[in-house]
């Protein structure tokens, strides 16, 4: 179930991050729900289960669709 938790959130901080920063990628939804578990786990992990870890997911999440939006522009 813990599985399932983790896509569904990184399904949602993903949708906000893509939103938030829109590319001309042709990402699918599986790349918005890794890039928002990614994100996620890297900036919500400080602040566990306090509100500012779902901000700073966010801030993760569109670090790391940055990050990738580069990496894909070099291939």
């Amino acid at each position: 179930m813990g599985i399932l938790l983790w896509l569904v959130y990184g399904a949602i901080i993903g949708g906000i991050a893509k939103w938030l920063m829109p590319s001309k990628l042709p990402d699918g939804w599986g790349i918005t729900i890794g890039l928002g578990v990614v994100g996620s786990f890297a900036g919500g992990l400080p602040f566990g289960g306090h509100p500012a870890g779902v901000i700073s997911s966010i801030v993760g999440a569109c670090v790391a669709l940055f990050v990738y939006s580069i990496w894909s522009d070099d291939r």
